[in-house]
């Protein structure tokens, strides 16, 4: 069982990575999990002025709960988790952009004389749209295809060729960086929206747009842990053990 200073000395994106509720916990703290998953409580507790104490007593209850239905990604074998992220995670995207935009620029069209800052919203989420379709076919195309013959290559026990791109580690560096650029964004959108609370002079489309919104980046913080935190870790290490 963890203790209290366990959590302390862990990173953030190792402890969801363990148990995805614990996500809720950062959420709640403005605590950034999937692209700034590295850092550990005792660091952000710090920079935010935040009590440690405090999370870590909220992580040590959800560790002591049942864990029964706590989907464990960390136990799925490389090519599921691949799988499951372009199903789920992938089809998501896509599906929702254009629903999100067509509804932004009603937004815009309808409220931006008087609430200007949806026009900048709209802009980012525009931007993160394109730049998120880019993102996903490399992985499709790109990176995906390899962490599959990766993990067909270990069990039949043979050798993997080395990739046009040299190694796993480099399209990941990119992946992750373009990862922490979206998250950006999203940290302005979630700044503009009032952390998605529309005004009190909102129509039903303004309430339904920007749930949507916070919808999307709950969905995408998830899709960014699973690559930034499980994948991508697992991944490097699979390729040193086949070289």
């Amino acid at each position: 069982m963890e203790t209290l200073n366990n959590y302390a000395e862990k990173q953030i994106g190792e402890l969801v990575a363990q148990d995805f509720r614990t996500a809720a916990v950062f959420n709640s703290y403005g605590i950034d999990f999937c692209c700034k998953g590295d850092r550990t409580i005792d660091e952000v507790c710090s920079k935010k002025g935040i009590d440690a104490n405090v999370i870590m007593e909220k992580l040590d209850a959800i560790f002591n709960e049942s864990t029964n239905q706590a989907v464990d990604y960390k136990s799925w074998p490389l090519d599921l988790l691949v799988e499951y992220i372009e199903k789920k995670h992938h089809r998501y995207v896509e599906e929702k952009i254009p629903v999100i935009r067509q509804f932004l620029d009603k937004l815009c069209r309808v409220h931006g004389g008087s609430h200007p800052e949806l026009f900048e919203i709209n802009q980012l989420f525009t931007a993160s749209a394109g730049e998120l379709s880019a993102h996903m076919k490399k992985e499709e195309l790109i990176l995906f295809p390899f962490i599959k013959k990766m993990t067909l290559a270990e069990g039949q026990a043979g050798a993997i060729h080395a990739p046009h791109f040299g190694t796993v580690e480099n399209p990941i560096a990119m992946m992750k960086e373009e990862h922490e650029n979206e998250g950006e964004r999203f940290r302005q959108i979630d700044a503009l929206s009032n952390h998605y609370n529309p005004p009190v002079d909102a129509c039903n489309t303004y309430k339904v747009t920007f749930a949507m919104l916070d919808e999307f980046e709950k969905d995408l913080h998830l899709h960014i842990h699973l690559e930034n935190n499980i994948l991508f870790p697992k991944a490097i290490k699979l390729e040193r053990k086949l070289r």
